[in-house]
């Protein structure tokens, strides 16, 4: 087996035993100083993949649906936080998980249910975008003075390590496809190498919060409410649209699946308190089971 299949079909498994090691060994938290330069990676490689014929291509009543249901995201997230009783820091986590980008690897499980990937795609350029100015602005709305966060340093980092690097990728392929093509099988591996050495320093980071029962149950019980409610956004919005079946597929992976990754180096990048990173912790674990299980489903029918 390559060494990219085994990074990719068990991505799962790494990002579980990535959150072990945290546990285990704190001093991995050292990671997460490098957050900007690995999310720089991550939303890179995977935007090597996308194209701008792609991006003409798309459905635009679709992707302006899928964009609507994404602006819900935060306020959903944050009502969440607010129902499950969660301290300042830790709705800040959820806040930031509903505004971010959908998740990179949501076009490969859309491509695995056979969805709409141009769509999936195409969405998460346009959100990656819009995401400078609307993530900061959701913090601002949503929280107020309660949690203390540099707001222009989070729009740097948005801008930085998640705007340049998709626009530098896109403008890459579609000027050097050829080339740029040759490494398409190696693209998402870099990007979920990526992501596992966040979610380990981020749980290193977050170890102590980790043994606390109680905010983890609750925790996580909100993060799989995030992400099931986000898959049912995605479908209605998409759905009545008129979309196409495989459309509306592309809808729910976009919406449902959060890039926690981004989220939880821009907590560290940005930063917010370090228990804020503990929802995206959470949420990735939950959102890689349940996005394989609606693609082994959805691809069977």
């Amino acid at each position: 087996m390559r060494l990219t299949r085994l990074v990719d079909d068990y991505l799962l498994g790494w990002i579980l035993l990535a959150v072990l090691a945290g546990i285990v060994f704190p001093p991995l938290a050292g990671i997460t100083r490098l957050s900007a330069p690995i999310l720089v990676v991550m939303v890179g490689s995977t935007s090597l993949l996308l194209s701008i014929d792609e991006v003409r291509s798309v459905n635009r009543r679709a992707l302006f649906a899928v964009f609507l249901a994404h602006l819900v995201m935060p306020l959903l997230a944050f009502s969440i936080a607010r129902v499950l009783g969660l301290s300042p820091a830790v709705t800040a986590g959820f806040v930031l998980l509903g505004a971010v980008t959908p998740e990179l690897v949501s076009p490969t499980m859309t491509a695995l249910a056979d969805g709409n990937v141009a769509l999936s795609s195409v969405s998460l350029v346009t959100i990656g975008v819009v995401s400078v100015a609307y993530t900061p602005a959701s913090v601002i709305g949503l929280l107020g003075g309660t949690v203390d966060v540099a707001i222009w340093r989070l729009v740097a980092e948005l801008l930085v390590a998640v705007v340049l690097p998709m626009t530098v990728a896109i403008i890459a392929r579609s000027r050097y496809e050829r080339v740029v093509a040759r490494y398409d099988d190696s693209y998402p591996a870099l990007a979920a190498v990526m992501v596992v050495l966040i979610i380990g320093g981020v749980a290193a980071a977050n170890a102590s919060l980790l043994h606390d029962s109680r905010l983890l149950v609750l925790t996580a019980g909100g993060a799989l409410a995030l992400n099931l409610l986000g898959y049912g956004l995605g479908w209605t919005a998409t759905r009545l649209t008129g979309a196409t079946p495989r459309e509306r597929t592309a809808g729910t992976f976009a919406i449902g699946m959060r890039d926690f990754a981004v989220a939880a180096a821009l907590v560290i990048a940005a930063g917010f308190p370090t228990e804020a990173a503990l929802p995206a912790v959470c949420f990735g674990i939950i959102e890689m089971i349940t996005s394989a299980g609606i693609a082994h489903v959805v691809s069977r029918r």
